[in-house]
């Protein structure tokens, strides 16, 4: 028995365990009984319906920051939705962890992207700014950031090049640490040089 059996079967277990203890100290027809016994049954299996369809949806695994803090999934997931170009602006459909990933380049290096307008500043991970060849001081003092799993500390450096689709940042500060794991963020600092952006029916459109 899976995880999601053993989850179903203890689900009903407690649903038969409370509705047979709600009806025990009652005194009604055998019909009545049977009628609120099945109404309670339908119940459970109407909430673990929406537990299950929330988990698969990924409401239940993603963690969300709160303002001003950066989102930080475990990694990205392996298939992403494909990103689209209409002229100069870049449409980005949700992925199914709820959040928006793009692929991109730095410096002409491929690299995955979160899009993340509660981060303030773009952050890459350690391997990604070593495939990159960034140049920062491993020994230099960092900054700390606020993140959804606490404070960490970061280096800063700079990317030429950020491209993805059709949209291009120059010259972009960037911050990096091996405690972002493999994830690499696009903060404000990129999306505030924008024309626009913003969540628009399930996609996140960006314009130059």
């Amino acid at each position: 028995m899976d995880g999601d059996q053993a989850a179903s079967t203890l689900w009903y277990v407690l649903a038969l365990v409370l509705v047979g203890s709600a009806l025990i100290g009652r005194r009604m027809a055998w019909g009545g009984l049977l009628k609120m016994a099945l109404l309670w049954v339908a119940i459970f299996a109407g909430l673990l319906g929406l537990f299950k369809f929330a988990k698969t949806q990924g409401y239940l695994t993603g963690r969300w920051a709160e303002e001003g803090e950066t989102v930080s999934p475990d990694e990205a997931p392996a298939a992403l939705p494909r990103a689209r170009a209409e002229g100069e602006t870049l449409r980005i459909p949700v992925a199914r962890d709820g959040h928006y990933w793009v692929e991109g380049t730095i410096n002409g290096t491929p690299a995955r992207f979160l899009i993340d307008s509660g981060a303030t500043i773009t952050a890459l991970s350690q391997s990604t700014a070593r495939a990159a060849g960034l140049n920062y001081d491993v020994g230099a003092p960092g900054v700390i950031l606020s993140t959804a799993n606490g404070k960490v500390e970061a280096k800063q450096s700079t990317i030429s090049t950020l491209a993805i689709g059709p949209i291009r940042a120059s010259d972009l500060p960037v911050v990096v640490s091996p405690a972002f794991g493999e994830v690499n963020v696009i903060g404000m600092n990129m999306l505030s040089r924008l024309k626009g952006w913003g969540a628009q029916n399930g996609e996140m459109v960006l314009t130059p």
